[in-house]
């Protein structure tokens, strides 16, 4: 026997018991997150509560991002505030996506906050204090996070469905009648 043959025994033999004790661990597939769904075209609605503005975009086709539709996109969720637009990260599209799918609904969603810039994230934090729910780096500067709210859903239920898919942030914010979803780590306040 030669040593490319026993080490490929030993390898196969390593990664046998590794997947054995991997097996026996409790919780593994649990923990990981839900997969975003790989249905290759993808459009999703929007009516943005205070420009009014809506949209319902093809933002995905074939399985590529559509350029001039990511750009309709950034430009209802920018910070209207100062006009500023700023690429929303297409993972969190992807995230709205598979939410809405879950949801079973054909409502758009009601957007409350999408991009902001860091002198509106200040002013609102500031306005807020504390308690606020304003975050000193929130991930909406980043184009990451959008608070939201669906027609014909109990915020409840659109808070747990999102929490349910495990993809990342989910805030419940219902006395002001909306929840945050975002691309960070997995969590939920």
């Amino acid at each position: 026997m030669t040593s490319l043959e026993r080490l490929s025994r030993r390898n196969f033999l390593g990664l046998t018991a590794a997947a054995a004790a991997g097996a026996l661990l409790p919780g593994t597939a649990a923990a990981a997150p839900a997969a975003v769904s790989t249905t290759l075209d993808r459009q999703l609605s929007f009516f943005h509560t205070h420009t009014t503005e809506q949209l319902t975009s093809a933002y995905c086709a074939a399985g590529e991002y559509v350029a001039a539709e990511l750009n309709g996109i950034n430009h209802l969720l920018r910070d209207f505030r100062v006009d500023e637009i700023k690429p929303i990260d297409p993972r969190l599209l992807d995230l709205l996506f598979e939410l809405n799918t879950r949801l079973g609904t054909d409502q758009p969603f009601h957007v409350i906050s999408g991009y902001r810039s860091p002198a509106t994230n200040a002013m609102l934090h500031e306005r807020g204090g504390s308690h606020s729910g304003v975050a000193t780096h929130s991930l909406h500067m980043e184009g990451k996070a959008i608070d939201i709210r669906v027609p014909g859903i109990k915020l409840a239920h659109l808070r747990d469905t999102a929490k349910a898919l495990r993809i990342g942030g989910v805030g419940y914010y219902p006395e002001s009648n909306f929840v945050h979803v975002d691309t960070g780590r997995v969590r939920s306040w």
